[in-house]
């Protein structure tokens, strides 16, 4: 019956995506994907790497109200130094690894969003061989969705689908600071 929200059956098949660059819309992307999906009955989770602390972004207070939608952020919110990332960044990166890891390999999940992990491997919060262990070992009816700037060209390699946003103009270069809802 059109329009009726059923039970979703596996996806015959999971596909790596990447959203990467510069641009605005990266996670807003996956999460218009991930709403998609959960119209149709499928599950989705949610794994944030940078973002979490006390810096609440708008989908964690929305993804109390989706249903068949999980989120878990590790991170603490704050800017990461690239030069000098604090020790308890890269436990927290490497926590969300292995969650994510269980999540991803569990099949529970039709869909999981590994949110801003590019900027986890571009900072070395994490290992690329353990980045790329995990997307070559998910299930084969787990879409995974990869997020965040500066995608490495392995996982690039490894994706079916590759986006790049790029920047144009943004307010942030007038100094416009980010606001509730729309920023974050």
């Amino acid at each position: 019956m059109q329009g009726k929200i059923e039970e979703a059956n596996r996806l015959p098949f999971g596909l790596v995506q990447v959203y990467t660059g510069d641009g605005k819309g990266k996670t807003t992307a996956a999460l218009g994907l991930a709403l998609r999906a959960i119209g149709w009955g499928f599950k989705v989770y949610m794994i944030q790497f940078i973002k979490g602390g006390d810096f609440i972004h708008g989908e964690l207070q929305s993804s109390k109200y989706l249903p068949n939608f999980k989120l878990k952020a590790f991170g603490h919110g704050r800017y990461i130094r690239e030069d000098q990332p604090l020790e308890e960044d890269v436990n927290r990166a490497k926590e969300a690894l292995q969650f994510a890891r269980k999540i991803i390999t569990n099949g529970e999940y039709d869909i999981v969003i590994l949110d801003e992990i590019n900027v986890a491997l571009h900072l070395k919060l994490i290992g690329i061989k353990e980045a790329v262990e995990l997307i070559q070992k998910k299930p084969k009816h787990v879409e995974l969705i990869l997020t965040g700037r500066h995608a490495p060209s392995r996982v690039v390699n490894l994706a079916d689908l590759v986006t790049e946003m790029r920047e144009i103009k943004h307010p942030y270069a007038q100094d416009t600071p980010g606001r509730k809802g729309i920023e974050y």
